[in-house]
């Protein structure tokens, strides 16, 4: 993780992330290198953006793209926690007045 990089709002929203959704597949023995490589790949694109890109980002992979969909199927497939269990915490914590603080 790129943590020296990241503002303090973007670490935060990664670092929720990587507790309730990313490490625990990354961490994972069980878990196919195919879902791993796609983990990898949506923190770096995460990374990739400011605050609120992040938080724009997450709803979109809420929503479903196409490729969402699929990999939010494979990750339930293989028992692991996605975006959408954390869905509840997320819009409590990661809302307007957070952008503004």
């Amino acid at each position: 993780m790129n943590t020296n990089q990241l503002g303090r709002k973007e670490q935060e929203i990664m670092n929720f992330l990587h507790q309730r959704v990313f490490d625990n597949i990354l961490q994972s023995p069980s878990a196919s290198e195919n879902l791993k490589q796609g983990v990898r790949l949506t923190i770096m694109r995460m990374e990739q953006r400011d605050a609120e890109g992040m938080i724009q980002y997450y709803w979109s992979a809420i929503i479903g793209t196409e490729p969402s969909i699929g990999f939010a199927a494979k990750m339930r497939q293989e028992g692991f926690n996605r975006f959408e269990e954390a869905l509840e915490e997320f819009r409590v914590r990661f809302d307007d007045n957070f952008l503004r603080s």
